[in-house]
């Protein structure tokens, strides 16, 4: 009896001797886009903790349904998907409403310390480009993340919220435009 085929970001994984188990094709891929995933929790939730909270909950959401992996086409887009699936739920839940994280400069902190002037004004850009993402609309910035960290086409976008991809399509060219403003 042969092992089943499961995918990983760049495709399927043959059917050969050796070949790692879904489980371990979830660990290995899960391994490598973590820090991305909580980066764009992160710019999701508007906390850092929530966000390392949810990745690890995105990873128990994933692992329970391994058995599922090999039908899945592009396992690092699935990820990204169960991910923001499982943020939006947290923010529609009654005891979230109720706890607002703090909004403003100290959310997004940048490492201490005497720095280099060129590394200053490089933080200085990221902190603009990160402030300019919380200020999307929050359909903007999923659309937005869903493109650029979960590498989601327009149509699967458009399939996934349910929406025409036109919409889509001018809910990120809108993004695009507020975030090279914030850059000129």
């Amino acid at each position: 009896m042969s092992k089943p085929v499961a995918s990983i970001p760049g495709g399927p994984v043959p059917d050969t001797p050796g070949t790692l188990s879904p489980g371990e094709v979830l660990v290995r891929t899960f391994s490598e886009i973590r820090d991305e995933l909580v980066s764009t929790l992160w710019f999701v939730l508007g906390n850092p903790d929530d966000a390392q909270d949810m990745a690890q909950e995105v990873f128990l959401r994933c692992w329970r349904t391994q058995e599922g992996l090999p039908e899945i086409r592009d396992l690092r887009a699935w990820i990204f998907r169960v991910g923001l699936n499982a943020a939006k739920d947290l923010q529609r839940s009654a005891w979230r409403r109720r706890v607002k994280p703090l909004l403003g400069e100290d959310i997004m902190q940048l490492a201490d310390g005497k720095v280099p002037d060129q590394l200053v004004e490089d933080e200085e850009s990221l902190r603009r480009i990160r402030q300019a993402l919380l200020d999307l609309r929050p359909e903007e910035k999923e659309v937005f993340l869903l493109r650029q960290n979960g590498e989601l086409t327009y149509q699967e976008i458009a399939q996934m919220r349910n929406c025409p991809i036109g919409t889509v399509k001018t809910q990120m060219r809108t993004a695009l435009e507020k975030l090279r403003r914030v850059l000129a």
